[in-house]
């Protein structure tokens, strides 16, 4: 089966889609040894000789999926300028995969990673209106009108919003979770959607993605989908519609991980922290002999 000349360059590890289009309008690739510089151009894998820059690209091979629980303190992203943590040092996998829609720095819970542009694509453009449901914790217990309002929209400063659900979950001492579904991944929506009916956010967690949940994952850990996983995901994009799927009977939200210091936990390969020095011992006593 044919496909795009840039989609095989970049499903083959040689760059970004983007990046692949520039190398073919400089000349730098040839299919066949012959130079292609059209955009258009179309490839077989199982026919074609594909070479960048006389180097032969390999066939992509199939494509792979993988669930990260992205902790807190760490961005979504693979590289980062500022030198912040990010998802690459969590998942350690031999393929070029790319995130499926972002979480915000602070945030945590599910984030897809795969080789599949195609179904990135549909997962995450708000044209699908897939929904992304979350676990936000905010300070008191909100007011109905509260969430009526979440549910009926407001005018945030880049255009209206809504949520597609807006219901409590859970009670704690001095907060609650909320459960709260969105059609779209503008930047940082849940916040500022709370934040515009006077909910005070204190925690932001992504039980699932897709219907794929982290139940059973640490902070930091991932996993490779299911070919049912895979199955329910493909199915789900061809629901083209505006979220509907937000309030369909779903299987029980994991709860956030219970948080142990500060800052996300240790990548693999990470130094293990210092250990605290012990404190001097002063000069041992002498006991005193029993008196008989």
């Amino acid at each position: 089966m044919q496909e795009r000349l840039q989609k095989f360059l970049a499903r083959g590890g040689v760059a970004s889609r983007r990046r692949a289009e520039e190398l073919i309008a400089e000349g730098r690739v040839t299919v066949n040894s012959a130079c292609v510089r059209e955009l258009g151009a179309r490839v077989d894998p199982a026919r074609d000789l594909v070479a960048v820059d006389g180097r032969l690209v390999s066939p992509p091979a199939a494509e792979r999926y993988y669930l990260l629980y992205k902790p807190p303190g760490c961005v979504t992203t693979l590289s980062d300028p500022q030198g912040r943590r990010t998802a690459a040092d969590y998942l350690r996998v031999g393929e070029r995969v790319f995130p499926v829609g972002r979480l915000d720095y602070d945030a945590e819970g599910a984030v897809l990673f795969t080789t599949d542009g195609a179904l990135a694509h549909r997962l995450s453009h708000p044209r699908f209106g897939h929904a992304r449901t979350y676990l936000v914790k905010v300070k008191g217990e909100p007011r109905r009108e509260q969430l009526e309002r979440l549910r009926a929209g407001v005018n945030l400063e880049d255009g209206p919003a809504r949520a597609l659900e807006a219901a409590l979950h859970e009670s704690a001492e001095k907060n609650t979770w909320i459960r709260l579904a969105v059609g779209e991944g503008r930047f940082h929506l849940v916040k500022r959607l709370c934040e515009a009916v006077g909910l005070k956010v204190q925690r932001l967690f992504r039980p699932e993605f897709g219907g794929v949940s982290v139940a059973g994952l640490r902070p930091g850990a991932f996993r490779e989908l299911s070919p049912d996983e895979v199955a329910s995901l493909r199915r789900a994009t061809l629901k083209q519609g505006s979220g509907s799927d937000a309030v369909r009977p779903r299987p029980a939200l994991p709860r956030a991980a219970r948080r142990h210091g500060h800052g996300p936990p240790p990548a693999p390969g990470d130094a293990p922290p210092p250990r605290p020095a012990r404190r001097p011992r002063g000069p041992a006593r002498r006991r005193r002999p029993r008196s008989t």
